[in-house]
């Protein structure tokens, strides 16, 4: 009986030992995961963007459209951008999602940006970011079990995710917040 009660006791504890392992390893890799550095996108010309050269600068992610009431965001985004490359990047990724706002090509998009805006800061392939087929980022972005922060939900053209220079998110902006706001400079 003492026997079975030590080794009893030798398995529950050896048990306990591995669980507590197990739950420092995946909270490593929980932490990993919380930022945005695991993920990529490709570029407006299919080149790939690796988040993790971004590490030190705040990074501005804005679903974006060419015939949306607020395209003319388009404008404070770049002077935004040209106000503060030194610390933040500005990431535009086209959507469709939102009353067929999106219709163009990349190239159309590309090109629409350059003549109308002059936008220098980084477009994107066009994704979804919502919906069955929501892109990996936006996957992270919206849901708090991903990102540690928050969870949201995209709800229309020109929503704006702020992240930190440590790849956390730092907070979200709806549509009607302008790039050039205080909410969003004052954080950068």
């Amino acid at each position: 009986m003492i026997n079975l009660v030590k080794i009893t006791s030798i398995s529950i504890a050896s048990i306990i030992t591995l669980l507590g392992t197990f739950n420092i390893k995946n909270t490593s890799v929980m932490n990993q995961e919380q930022t945005i550095y695991n993920y990529s996108i490709n570029d407006i010309n299919g080149n790939t963007i690796d988040f993790n050269k971004f590490n030190g600068k705040k990074i501005l992610i804005v679903n974006v459209a060419s015939e949306c009431g607020f395209t003319k965001q388009y404008a404070d985004l770049q002077k935004l951008y040209e106000a503060y490359q030194d610390k933040l990047v500005i990431i535009g990724i086209p959507c469709n999602q939102f009353g067929g706002q999106e219709p163009g090509s990349l190239l159309e998009i590309k090109t629409f940006c350059q003549q109308n805006y002059g936008i220098t800061f980084t477009l994107t392939e066009k994704v979804d970011v919502k919906g069955a087929n929501q892109h990996p980022i936006y996957n992270w972005l919206t849901k708090k079990e991903n990102n540690g922060k928050l969870s949201s939900s995209v709800k229309w053209n020109f929503q704006k995710y702020l992240i930190d220079e440590n790849g956390k998110l730092i907070d979200v902006f709806y549509s009607i917040t302008n790039p050039m706001s205080s909410k969003i400079t004052k954080l950068i």
